[in-house]
């Protein structure tokens, strides 16, 4: 579960962590009052969406004046907001944060993330912040330095601090540096984090080490366990097919590709979506109905595909091992019915009960192309969604 910068900053602030002043606004006609509070003489406006790259997108700004904030908010408040990372979707900006202008000195990197390959948390640092880790670990892998620790015990500011030494050998900067580190990795356990992020933590001009920005992702699997951090979810901000998905037990994600997904296991789920890359494609989404779906589910599954308009065919491969290849073939029957299926349908289906799940599909009447081999699947998918796009050019 993502959360808004304003809210992951509470809990900064609340693990001791020194954040730069500020306030979040819901109103327009809030934001003159919002500046002259924390101007000095500018103030920072970020708008408040679940979406990397704001800045490139225009939405942070430097004020210079009351009205410019007013201005902004008005630009932005109500409206949908969309960056590079947000796939071209939009979101409905409903906030937007006003913090004093921090004078800097220089930039850093700071977070806590799960190394799944070490199978261990992990505290991440570098001296190249304000820029996206990712192009910095490209171009320069030995600038991000990394500490490994065990969830069963947070290392203290003692265990961190000769790391830190190594990379900062100002004790200004990394005696406070060590200090938030320890802070950030208290608060990545204590709330289940799966990611707590400070970018930058910098330096200002008058030598404080400060966050100027964070992103926390809360694991969604030890939410029972945290009244206060469920309490902050934000409805609006989620995919409404995730969402929906959710409700009938499958796992969806939405990506931002055109050929659509069902299939049953995860890993064979991912391992379609790649086979469509290599056949020249892009999946439109992760869908898992698990091993045990029922025809129901297989059915709701079919029409969360098709709610994404992008979608130009859809792919079903399943290998029925507890699931029965005639159950994922009822449902996919009841759902084209249901849903007046439009798009091209390749089906693939091995395991248990295949020929009689074939049949299904053989004597619905439907206009359903079957594979034998994922590949053959894929690249009948990829083909079949390009035949349909070149189809409607000009229709719409």
């Amino acid at each position: 579960m993502k959360v808004h910068e304003y809210q992951a900053r509470l809990f900064l602030e609340k693990y001791g962590v020194p954040c730069s002043r500020g306030e979040v606004i819901f109103r327009a006609e809030e934001a003159p009052a919002a500046f002259k509070k924390f101007a000095n003489p500018s103030a920072m406006a970020k708008v408040q969406v679940l979406a990397g790259g704001r800045g490139k997108a225009g939405g942070v700004l430097r004020l210079k004046t009351a009205e410019e904030a007013s201005a902004f908010a008005q630009k932005f408040l109500g409206k949908p907001f969309a960056t590079y990372q947000s796939g071209g979707e939009g979101k409905i900006v409903k906030a937007i944060l006003l913090t004093e202008d921090i004078p800097i000195r220089e930039e850093y990197y700071l977070s806590v993330a799960v190394d799944r390959s070490k199978g261990a948390p992990v505290i991440l640092f570098s001296k190249a912040g304000g820029v996206e880790i990712e192009e910095t670990a490209r171009a320069s892998p030995g600038a991000v330095h990394k500490i490994y620790f065990s969830p069963d015990q947070v290392p203290a500011k003692s265990a961190i601090l000769p790391f830190i030494q190594k990379v900062f050998s100002d004790p200004s900067v990394s005696e406070p540096f060590a200090a938030v580190a320890e802070k950030l990795a208290r608060l990545f356990v204590e709330k289940d984090a799966s990611v707590c992020e400070i970018n930058p933590l910098v330096l200002s001009q008058d030598r404080r080490v400060m966050a100027l920005d964070a992103k926390i992702v809360f694991d969604d699997n030890a939410l029972f366990r945290h009244e206060d951090l469920r309490a902050m979810k934000d409805p609006d901000e989620e995919d409404a097919r995730e969402t929906r998905a959710k409700e009938f037990g499958l796992s969806y994600v939405s990506m931002n590709g055109n050929v659509g997904c069902l299939v049953n296991g995860a890993g064979l789920a991912m391992a379609t979506m790649d086979v469509i890359k290599l056949a020249g494609g892009e999946p439109a989404n992760f869908l898992d109905v698990g091993g045990g779906a029922t025809a129901d589910q297989v059915r709701e599954g079919f029409k969360i595909i098709l709610q994404d308009e992008r979608v130009e065919a859809i792919l079903v491969n399943i290998f029925g091992g507890i699931m029965k290849c005639d159950v994922i073939a009822e449902g996919v029957i009841q759902a084209s019915k249901e849903t007046g299926l439009q798009v091209p349908l390749i089906a693939r289906l091995e395991g248990t009960r295949v020929e009689e799940g074939r049949a299904l599909l053989k004597k619905s009447g439907l206009r359903i192309l079957s594979s034998k081999t994922i590949r053959e699947a894929a690249e009948a998918a990829v083909g079949e969604a390009k035949k349909y796009r070149e189809s409607r050019v000009g229709t719409h």
